[in-house]
This record gives C-alpha cells, sequence and structure tokens, in this order.
C-alpha cells in the first residue's frame, strides 16, 4: 500500500522575493512630512538616519548618541563599525537629519553612552531589527504603497540609487555602502537592469 505524500509547500508562495524596491524622492518626503505631523520624533530620528547612513538594520539599530555626537551637536559625518564586514563606513547627516536626532535626544533624554533608538522592552538595550523591520512596513502601508514590495533594505538602498542615477558614480556608491568589492554594488542597486532598461525605452523603432 503507497503512502500518500502531502504536497509540500514552497517557503515563498505568495511572497515577493529579491530586491526591496528604494523609496522614491516623492515618497520619502510623504513618509517625512506624515512623521512630522504626527509629531513623531522618534520615528522621524530613526528614517532620517536610516536614509542618510544607508545601514543595515543590524548597524543601524545599534547606533549610539557618542556615534553621531561631538559633545552636545550632532556632527555633520559619522562613522560605525560594521557588524557584517567588521570594517568602518562612514555617512553623512544632513541638516533635517541633524535636527531630528537633536529633538529627539531631548524629548528622550539620551545621553553620551546611550543607544540612539533605545528599546522601549526590559530585554533589551535598544530597538531590534524585528521592530525596525514593523516601523518600516507601517510607513510603507501610510503612503499607500505595498508593504510587501519594500523592507530595511529599501531605505539602504533608496539615497545610493538616487546617488548613482544623477552620478553615474559606482565608484562612490561603493564607498558609501561600505562593499568590498564593486561587483557587490552593481548587484546590489540593480543597475546593469536598470540602464538596459532606460536605454531601451529611450530607443524607438
Amino acid at each position: 500500500m503507497k503512502t500518500l505524500c502531502m504536497p509540500v509547500v514552497p517557503w515563498n508562495k505568495g511572497k515577493l522575493v529579491g530586491q526591496k524596491s528604494p523609496l522614491k524622492q516623492s515618497e520619502i518626503w510623504s513618509i517625512r512630512i506624515r512623521l512630522q505631523l504626527f509629531r513623531k520624533s522618534r520615528e522621524l530620528a530613526l528614517f532620517n538616519s536610516a536614509i542618510d547612513s544607508k545601514l543595515r538594520a543590524c548597524d543601524l539599530v545599534k547606533i549610539r548618541i557618542q556615534d553621531v555626537c561631538h559633545g552636545e551637536h550632532v556632527a555633520n559625518r559619522a562613522a560605525v563599525m560594521q557588524q557584517k564586514t567588521k570594517r568602518p563606513v562612514q555617512f553623512e547627516l544632513t541638516a533635517a537629519t541633524r535636527e531630528s536626532i537633536a529633538n529627539w535626544m531631548v524629548v528622550a533624554a539620551l545621553k553620551s553612552d546611550d543607544f540612539l533608538f533605545p528599546s522601549r522592552r526590559h530585554n533589551s538595550p535598544h530597538i531590534s531589527t524585528r521592530q525596525y523591520a514593523r516601523i518600516v512596513k507601517k510607513w510603507i502601508a501610510g503612503i499607500d504603497l505595498d508593504p510587501t514590495a519594500y523592507g530595511t533594505h529599501s531605505l539602504r538602498r533608496t539615497k545610493p540609487t538616487l546617488i548613482y542615477r544623477r552620478t553615474k558614480n559606482l565608484r562612490a556608491v561603493q564607498l558609501l555602502l561600505g562593499h568590498t568589492k564593486l561587483e557587490s554594488t552593481v548587484r546590489y542597486l540593480g543597475i546593469e537592469v536598470e540602464d538596459a532598461l532606460e536605454l531601451a525605452e529611450q530607443t524607438d523603432v
């Protein structure tokens, strides 16, 4: 007597897999304005820091005040050690980001050795990557985009994608992302496909 095997359901059935979409300029401003209107000081600082730093989620949630401040002032530039590569990466903090961080520090009464985004749970000193991912999904849904098409890597990819489209300077983007190999940057941004599609759209036959 043969045993009937139940069909195995693929783990990714019904899910979008692959690279998550970066945000467009208009979408950045839509999220930013919503957070300002609802006075979400922590989330505004988190969103702005994610866009400017271009850090992976595991590195972003572990930023400390001393990483981004010189004394009592938020710095124009900062540097952190990447967990994945064990290499330092530098990033800029724009005026809007510095202002949102400074405001959040006052609201939360944060000190130099505190994490920039402390957890509200007693068992964790800073927000977790899972919590960060849930917050990102909320931001995306709040501006009527499909949350399954975006994730924390969307924020990491956003500014490098915009920079590349404006300058075509792949080496600069590689440095900003902290990639050791240029090929990694090419794959990460998917720029070969993007450039090919742009050329095709400009070609009438």
